[in-house]
């Protein structure tokens, strides 16, 4: 009877043991060039592949197929030879998965690095993979991983069409407001109206406690940009500026002079006439 249980227990300990190398703690956005495992499905089968970034795709996962855990702890796999490929473009979300163990990839036929990834990276040193990559990790809202390969391209070639404003993109996304302001005034000096650029701006400079200066911007926007598309935000990027301030003068002012621009967006003129509405209480 001893033996039999102390069977048992070394069973369930080996079983416990293997499930808990998977910790399902990780977002997609976090597993560039990583074997992930999901979750276990009603029958006890764990799908696993490799992500990686795709330059025009963005992130994708190369589907391996799925294997189940054996009472020794051991991952066996559905088939030992991939005799196809299988790609998902990912979606950044809340889905967690984990990364697969290295001492796993073998009893599951795999290499930690698969050979076919070298078609998709390119040379990865050069300016163009850096800004494509950076310019990528901001659009899924990871910006001091974009960081990562901006600043190495800036090293490269700090002129690089885009880059300075993805670079103040990152900066503000990470709330470190004066470098966003530097990097974007050397922009504008080359490019002065360009809409995106001076959006930003307005913005890091608000947010740096600099709201006359992003009004003077603002005011040089409406006036000289062909550009129309931000305009609505950046006056609301002022005008909350106030709000927070409990600048009740320069609020009402700023109402009056950007209500056009406040009032011709759906969302922010609700925004807008709620603040004020609070101002008045």
């Amino acid at each position: 009877m001893n033996k039999i249980f102390t069977f048992l227990f070394l069973v369930l300990t080996f079983n416990l043991s293997a499930q808990s190398q998977l910790q399902f703690d990780k977002k997609f956005v976090e597993c560039e060039d990583k074997w992930v495992v999901f979750p276990a499905d009603s029958i006890g089968n764990y799908n696993f592949g490799f992500i990686y970034i795709d330059a025009q795709a963005g992130l994708t996962l190369e589907y391996e197929g799925f294997f189940k855990i054996d009472k020794t702890g051991k991952f066996i796999s559905d088939r030992k030879e991939k005799t196809s490929s299988m790609k998902y473009r990912l979606q950044p979300n809340n889905t967690l998965v984990a990364f697969m163990p290295e001492s796993k990839l073998d009893e599951l036929h795999i290499q930690k690095i698969p050979d076919w990834l070298k078609i998709y990276k390119g040379d990865e040193n050069s300016i163009g993979h850096l800004y494509r990559w950076g310019f990528m990790y901001n659009g899924w809202n990871e910006c001091q991983k974009a960081l990562e390969y901006l600043e190495k391209a800036n090293k490269i070639d700090p002129d690089y069409k885009g880059l300075r404003v993805e670079l103040a993109f990152s900066y503000n996304c990470l709330k470190q407001y004066q470098k966003a302001v530097d990097v974007l005034k050397i922009a504008l000096n080359k490019d002065p109206l360009d809409a995106y650029t001076n959006k930003e701006l307005i913005y890091a400079e608000t947010k740096n406690g600099n709201i006359e200066e992003a009004e003077n911007v603002c005011r040089k926007v409406f006036k000289e940009c062909k550009d129309k598309t931000y305009n609505s935000e950046n006056a609301y990027n002022v005008l909350q500026a106030y709000y927070i301030k409990k600048d009740i003068k320069n609020f009402n002012n700023w109402f009056a002079e950007a209500n056009s621009y406040l009032m011709s967006h759906k969302k922010i003129k609700s925004l807008s006439e709620k603040m004020k509405a609070e101002l008045k209480q």
